[in-house]
């Protein structure tokens, strides 16, 4: 299972929320506040390796305000989106990760089960922990039939089971023999507030399943490579 990181956007909108409650946002200051960050964040939202020194002191100057606020004013995380693309979570774990589809604003587009075909490929979770009953058979030298006959109808061999054959091309029929255990791709988007509700519930110290343990630790990780002050303590403290 791999994670990938896409993009933060627009942090910016974040700082500039920290300057409307008391009426001290200007014009220029909502320009100053863009532009700076445009020089010292790249396209993707990461720092860029060249940058002004007094033009980073300013903005890590507003995004530690922005962090120290943000944790009980929780609507002004809401302006930050995180993008990451995950490759090869198992279908049950991804399945678990799908039930927060409404804190990601539905931002989620994974393989389809339907439009998609799988074979026996396990996630890496899975490899070495579990064998299906094809793969023992092959083991054993043992060769099932590929056409047998239930109840007077024909049904033919698939993957893990056998299918009626009139609707031997039918995906929607097909990916009844589907196991939870094949890997599975998926884009997300989350804001960071709903973000810190989703660490409670998936991180290492959650109950989720291993894997998906495993990808919310290393979305973790690679944000508090970019801004060190999201800790998981951090998360912890968001008011979500």
């Amino acid at each position: 299972m791999k994670v990938y990181f896409n993009n933060i956007s627009r942090i910016s909108d974040a700082i500039i929320t920290m300057y409307l409650s008391k009426r001290t946002w200007t014009p220029e200051l909502n320009r100053e506040i863009i532009e700076t960050c445009d020089r010292v964040f790249d396209k993707n939202g990461e720092y860029e390796v060249f940058y002004d020194t007094k033009d980073k002191e300013k903005v890590d100057d507003w995004i530690n305000k922005l962090f120290k606020w943000g944790c009980k004013h929780t609507t002004m995380l809401r302006f930050i989106d995180m993008s990451f693309t995950i490759e090869g979570l198992h279908r049950g774990a991804q399945d678990d990760f799908d039930a927060h589809a409404k804190r990601l604003d539905n931002r989620i587009v994974r393989s389809s089960t339907r439009l998609a075909t799988f074979g026996t490929e396990k996630s890496e979770f899975y490899q070495g922990k579990i064998v299906t009953t094809d793969e023992v058979l092959n083991m054993l030298a043992y060769q099932l039939p590929e056409r047998i006959d239930i109840n007077g109808r024909p049904f033919v061999k698939m993957e893990n089971g056998y299918i009626d054959e009139e609707f031997a091309n039918n995906k929607d029929v097909m990916r009844g023999l589907y196991m939870l255990s094949i890997p599975s791709n998926f884009i997300f988007k989350c804001n960071f507030t709903e973000w810190a509700h989703i660490v409670k519930e998936r991180d290492c110290n959650s109950h989720a399943a291993p894997e998906l343990q495993e990808m919310v630790e290393k979305v973790c990780d690679k944000l508090q490579s970019i801004f060190p002050q999201l800790t998981k303590e951090y998360w912890y403290s968001i008011r979500n």
